[in-house]
């Protein structure tokens, strides 16, 4: 039950945000979001946590809880929800979309001391690089870089590729995927 009350404050939350009902980009504190939503402060500081994780709204010390202007200007075309896909064709199929994948670059490289402490390995850890050209509804969407720690997915191959990796996790492996990083970057 506590589960689903935090994610009920979310929701109501993002609908509010979206609306401009918080027209100084603030929201209320913790112990009068309590009363608004008649729910202990625990589970107000769970939602503003998990809201902050996903960049929603950040906390200033001494000051309150804000809104995240760049989350506003830049709602994610990707949904992603607790235990759901985190793949990128899979979100577009939902949206009705028709994906397309083609693998410009598959080979197995050293990390970089970079890649080592984001991915959390060891100087003697390799990894998949992986370069795709994803295309949406026949149109040239995005030129995807992946890395992928070699013993995550021993086995993973172009063919693959060619897919969902998180529906092959899925549906292959039995698995399920509970993290993924994303960073955008925009060139001419």
């Amino acid at each position: 039950m506590a589960e689903l009350v935090y994610k009920n404050i979310i929701s109501d939350l993002k609908e509010k945000i979206f609306a401009g009902k918080f027209t100084d980009m603030k929201l209320p504190d913790e112990r009068s979001l309590a009363e608004q939503y008649n729910v202990s402060r625990s589970s107000v500081k769970r939602a503003l946590n998990k809201m902050s994780n996903e960049g929603i709204i950040f906390k200033k010390r001494g000051s309150g809880t804000f809104i995240n202007p760049l989350y506003l200007k830049n709602e994610s075309i990707f949904n992603y929800e607790e235990g759901s896909n985190l793949g990128i064709s899979d979100n577009f199929r939902l949206k009705g979309k028709k994906p397309q994948t083609k693998i410009l670059d598959f080979q197995v490289i050293k990390p970089t001391s970079e890649l080592q402490r984001d991915l959390f390995l060891s100087p003697e850890d390799f990894v998949y690089k992986i370069i795709r050209l994803r295309l949406f509804e026949d149109e040239p969407f995005m030129i995807e870089t992946g890395y992928i720690p070699i013993k995550i997915l021993p086995k993973l191959s172009r063919t693959q590729l060619e897919s969902s990796i998180f529906a092959y996790i899925q549906s292959e492996l039995n698995q399920t995927a509970s993290k993924s990083f994303m960073s955008i970057y925009a060139e001419p």
